[in-house]
């Protein structure tokens, strides 16, 4: 297999009926540039939204993955997304008409037929794989769900299921390889219980449901009243148990399609994970919601990674940019307050700063002692300081202003700061400075490990005397 990111030729389309919805719909997958991954489009809303296939974005899982962004929903995403995966399509946009994805028959393969109509093309740009360096795990006590993800050099999925059913019993389901997703995989329907089926009907869900796009399982016998009830429901003239207690189909297309069907679930909502993976998953009882938290640790540890491999390198040895001198007449602060030694680098998008933390610092006094561990409150003003020097570096008189915090957000500490300890900052500005405002995203590194990330809005004010004026 090709190691190059792939797309579709030309834009195909498939029609049908959401399952909880019951709405039309007609999704269209379209070619995407590389580093693309997966969006789905909704044509039929204003603006004509764009939603990311992101972990971070469902909303719901109680039936299926659902997404929402802005206000804008993506139900049951989890089959498209699991055979763009199978197919090894790395990049496609997925237009819909409608606010849930086509059911079909209740599986994947209607999709791997269109996207293979469509024609599999290599684009110029190598895959970036996720590559699992140590186990992951994932438990959910109360549902009984136990995931583990160990290294791989494939994309490897084992399941076990386990719904405490004499009919269903405990089944396994596995592929070595994502190649395997096709011939293996993608043909198995979505399954559900009669007394679940029950329970939906009365909850005006399954709207779309039918039973040629779901396998009906029955764990006891049917009264005749019931029967009666399930022929008025679905419009079927002829509904009966056949085989195994499966509801009127005819044959299964494996003797474990249900414990398939959760692996081809697995894969879909893996997807959310935002690009390919080199990994071996292990699931026990698998649902939507632990595969959505899995995803999400997963996303976690890809930003954990990021971030070290970010990590600015740079020889605090040689000369800096500016020493602490050349700080303080660029920023206001002054001892005890200024806590800014050097800043290393910096450019019209980015900066590097450092703060060398010894034990004569003032705020060791009480914070803590016999304990001495730097405030949090003070790594993200050091934090900002270095952000402020380069903003105030684009004024040409930077001693007749002072900036002001706007907003704080997604602070984080990963590790204490403590004497001895040398933190070297780094901000990027997130968007273009304008009338004095600064957007930033600044990590802390000590030892090439963040221990400290924060994104900061500020504004710096011009002052004269006792009048103050906002930049514009």
């Amino acid at each position: 297999m090709s190691d190059k990111q792939q797309t579709i030729k030309r834009e195909v389309s498939v029609s049908g009926v959401g399952l909880h919805t019951g709405k039309k719909v007609t999704i269209t997958f379209k070619p995407a540039p590389v580093n693309h991954w997966y969006k789905f489009q909704r044509i039929d809303l204003e603006g004509k939204p764009i939603i990311d296939a992101d972990a971070n974005l469902v909303v719901d899982t109680s039936r299926g993955t659902t997404l929402e962004k802005n206000g804008a929903r993506v139900y049951t995403c989890e089959h498209v997304l699991a055979a763009l995966v199978g197919l090894n399509i790395d990049n496609c946009l997925i237009e819909m008409d409608g606010p849930e994805m086509p059911i079909m028959d209740g599986s994947s393969w209607k999709f791997i037929e269109a996207l293979e109509a469509a024609e599999i093309e290599e684009q110029e740009e190598d895959r970036d794989y996720f590559i699992l360096k140590d186990n992951l795990t994932y438990e959910d006590p109360i549902k009984k769900v136990e995931m583990l993800a160990v290294p791989q050099d494939s994309y490897r999925i084992t399941v076990m299921v386990d719904y405490n059913s004499d009919l269903l019993g405990t089944q396994h389901a596995g592929i070595y390889d994502i190649s395997q997703f096709k011939n293996e995989i993608s043909k198995c329907r979505t399954f559900v219980f009669l007394h679940e089926l029950e329970t939906l009907l009365q909850h005006n869900l399954i709207k779309g449901g039918d039973l040629d796009n779901a396998i009906v399982l029955v764990d006891k016998e049917l009264p005749k009243e019931k029967i009666d009830h399930l022929k008025k429901v679905f419009n079927k003239e002829n509904v009966e148990v056949k085989g195994r207690g499966v509801l009127n189909n005819t044959k299964l297309h494996f003797y474990n399609e249900p414990a398939r069907h959760k692996l081809l679930d697995i894969i879909g909502d893996l997807a959310l994970v935002g690009k390919p993976m080199k990994i071996h998953v292990l699931a026990a009882r698998p649902g939507h919601q632990g595969n959505v938290e899995f995803a999400k640790k997963i996303k976690e540890l890809i930003k954990k990674e990021k971030l070290e491999k970010d990590f600015p390198k740079i020889d605090l040895n040689k000369e800096p940019l500016f020493n602490i001198n050349d700080i303080s007449k660029i920023l206001p602060h002054r001892h005890p307050f200024l806590l800014v030694d050097k800043i290393m680098e910096m450019s019209p998008e980015h900066i590097v700063g450092v703060k060398n933390v010894t034990l004569n610092e003032w705020f060791f006094t009480g914070h803590f002692p016999g304990e001495p561990v730097m405030p949090g409150v003070l790594l993200i003003e050091a934090m900002a300081q270095c952000g402020g020097v380069m903003v105030l570096k684009t004024v040409p008189d930077p001693e007749n202003y002072l900036t002001y915090f706007m907003k704080i957000d997604g602070v984080k500490f990963k590790q204490k700061v403590i004497p001895g300890d040398t933190v070297i900052f780094k901000l990027i500005l997130l968007t273009p400075i304008r009338r004095g405002i600064c957007h930033m995203k600044g990590v802390a590194y000590v030892n090439n490990k963040p221990v400290m990330e924060a994104e900061m809005m500020a504004q710096i004010v011009k002052v004269k005397g006792d009048e103050k004026a906002v930049l514009v």
